[in-house]
């Protein structure tokens, strides 16, 4: 799944980092790396951006770069 599918509240890991040349590349230098646990912190209403925490930090992202970015959804 991707992190724009995710509700707020729910954590999981990061196992893959889509897109190619600059915005991967900016994400990746953003701390979004494959192994990262990320947390949706909060969704705006139309689900654009997403807030997210992650190694120690809030880091807010568009839903179009959150498509991108699969994550292993933690067991609930």
């Amino acid at each position: 799944m991707s992190i724009d599918q995710m509700k707020p509240g729910e954590s999981g890991v990061i196992s893959a980092v889509g897109g190619e040349g600059a915005l991967r590349r900016r994400l990746l230098d953003m701390g979004l790396t494959p192994g990262t646990r990320v947390r949706v912190r909060k969704v705006a209403p139309f689900g654009d951006p997403l807030e997210l925490s992650l190694r120690g930090y809030e880091l807010t992202i568009r839903g179009e770069d959150a498509r991108i970015i699969k994550v292993k959804k933690d067991a609930s």
